[in-house]
């Protein structure tokens, strides 16, 4: 018998815990930056319009769980975007300074082209970083390969965005594995879901997202 979803979040869930614990004597990306406190009032919900949340995003057990199909209609009836199932960290949005986004994600086996990762805002893009898998593979847009085998792995992603330096950097698992400059000056906001890449995506999409913490300096 297939183990039913909410059995496979706890797993999933105590699987990221271990995780946790293999770094805590480990040099840290977080070291040096405070806290900022993250609520429910700053976890905003984006699904296809035409559904209801239920249908394309769960919690349980402290698991944010978002899907979505290639098939499904945008966020919003007037735009001409790809279908997503994602959230929006409002009420923290930044311009300056040094931030940084922490969360243990997992993307299923079978998504591929889809953005499980972002910062939206930039000078002249609607985008400062997007991290996209590629058949488990994780890509910097549709360029730069970031890491490797990724499917159904619980990881721990740190992205630091320092606004003043212009430069944006990637940890996996406590190793950075990526950094680049970013695309400009913009007001910023992090994300993170299942947002579907232009071409050639999987019909079904899938991310899980828990422990989700913002940091800044």
């Amino acid at each position: 018998m297939r183990p039913s979803c909410s059995c496979l979040l706890i797993i999933w869930s105590l699987l990221c815990s271990s995780l946790y614990f293999s770094f805590v004597c480990r040099a840290d990306p977080t070291d040096g930056f405070t806290p900022v406190p993250v609520t429910e009032a700053n976890i905003e919900l984006q699904k296809p319009y035409d559904v209801h949340l239920k249908e394309r995003y769960s919690f349980v057990n402290g698991t944010h769980r978002m899907w979505v199909y290639a098939d499904d209609k945008p966020h919003d009836p007037n735009s001409f975007t790809q279908p997503r199932t994602e959230i929006r960290i409002k009420g923290l949005d930044y311009s300056s300074g040094v931030w940084q986004f922490e969360g243990y994600g997992f993307v299923p086996n079978g998504t591929s082209r889809a953005t499980v990762k972002q910062i939206h805002g930039a000078a002249h893009h609607s985008s400062t970083i997007i991290l996209r898998i590629y058949d488990g593979n994780m890509r910097y847009y549709s360029g730069n390969l970031i890491a490797t085998d990724m499917y159904d792995k619980c990881f721990r992603l740190n992205l630091i965005h320092d606004v003043d330096g212009r430069r944006v950097s990637v940890f996996i698992n406590g190793e950075e594995k990526f950094s680049t400059n970013d695309r400009g000056p913009g007001d910023f906001y992090f994300k993170c879901g299942v947002y579907a890449a232009p071409r050639s995506i999987s019909y079904y999409m899938e991310s899980r997202w828990r422990d989700i913490k913002i940091y800044k300096k």
